[in-house]
Order: C-alpha cells, then structure tokens, then sequence
C-alpha cells in the first residue's frame, strides 16, 4: 500500500513539472565570456518575483573573485524603501561548465547551488547583462548604472520575449 501511494505521488509530481515547465525556453548562454570584465558592481534593473527578494529596492550585486577561483557574491537591498532595514546575502560561484565559463552556479546556503547563466551580454562594454537559470522560473536583467538606457532595455525585453520568457512577470527594480 504504502508503495502504490509512493508511486502515485511520484507520478502526480512528475506530470505536474511536465505541465508547467516551458519547453519552448532558449537558455543559450553568450560566448566568449570574460569573468574578469563581468565582476565588480552591477544594479539590479528588473527580476521576476523570488521570496528571497521579495519587497526589496535598490538592490545590487557584486562579484569578486576568490583566491581558488571562486567567486564571492554579495547581494544586497533595502526592504520596502530606501529608508527600511539594509539587507546583505553572501554566497560562492562555481564555473559550472569549464567549457562554457558564462555557465555558473550560485550558493547562497550550504551546497545548494543554483544555476546562474548569462543569457545575454553587452560584450563591446559589459554595461547590461540578462541572466536566468536553467528554467523560466528565475530571470535578471543588470546594468552598470542604477539606470539602463532605453534602447538597450528594448533590446533585452525583445530578447527575453524571444528566448520564451514571460515578460509580464517582469518587476522593474526601483533604483537611485
């Protein structure tokens, strides 16, 4: 009995992901990716909705590299407003493909990596980059500046829409 019960469940679950996942999602990642250009400052200008970030603003994210060819992430926001309470998030990024390096993965607790891949780069000047996962559930666009000039903003909402991502789940980040 308590077997059939397993089985069922696991079936339950298997064609509920089946239902839901976008099969028609481009997750290609660019090529010719420097991390050495990628790291430092970069502002969070638009994201889908996380509970892990849920209610913050003006949030960025920096990246340094680690003396074992790591990468130290720091994620930080203010929650509700710029006046509310300051948050910081530090995590470690791993090359997740050594032949792919713009394939990473990202930890935030323990070994529970999470894909982070860049989908899209302003390769001349590394001023704009979309990132996602390895799923339509997590998606970013970032930028060098608090503000992304609107033809480049255009570009990466085409680019999203066009790869299969859902562009109306899209929050744009409230920065100064």
């Amino acid at each position: 009995m308590k077997k059939n019960v397993l089985i069922l469940l696991a079936t339950i679950l298997g064609l509920s992901s089946c239902a839901t996942k976008n099969t028609n999602l481009d997750l290609s990642t660019v090529d010719d990716f420097d991390i050495n250009r990628y790291l430092g400052e970069w502002y969070e200008i638009a994201r889908f909705d996380h509970s892990f970030e849920r209610g913050l603003i003006g949030t960025k994210a920096n990246y340094t590299l680690n003396q074992d060819n790591t990468i130290r992430v720091e994620n930080s926001g203010y929650k509700d407003s710029f006046s509310g309470k300051y948050k910081t998030a530090i995590g470690k990024g791993k090359f997740a493909n050594k032949d792919k390096p713009s394939m990473l993965k990202v930890a935030f607790f323990l070994w529970f990596y999470g894909a982070y891949n860049v989908l899209e780069l302003d390769k001349e000047n590394y001023s704009y980059s979309m990132i996602g996962s390895n799923s339509d559930k997590y998606f970013w666009i970032l930028s060098r500046t608090p503000q992304l000039k609107d033809k480049d903003k255009a570009f990466l909402l085409n680019r999203a829409e066009e790869r299969g991502f859902d562009t109306s789940k899209i929050i744009w980040v409230e920065q100064r």
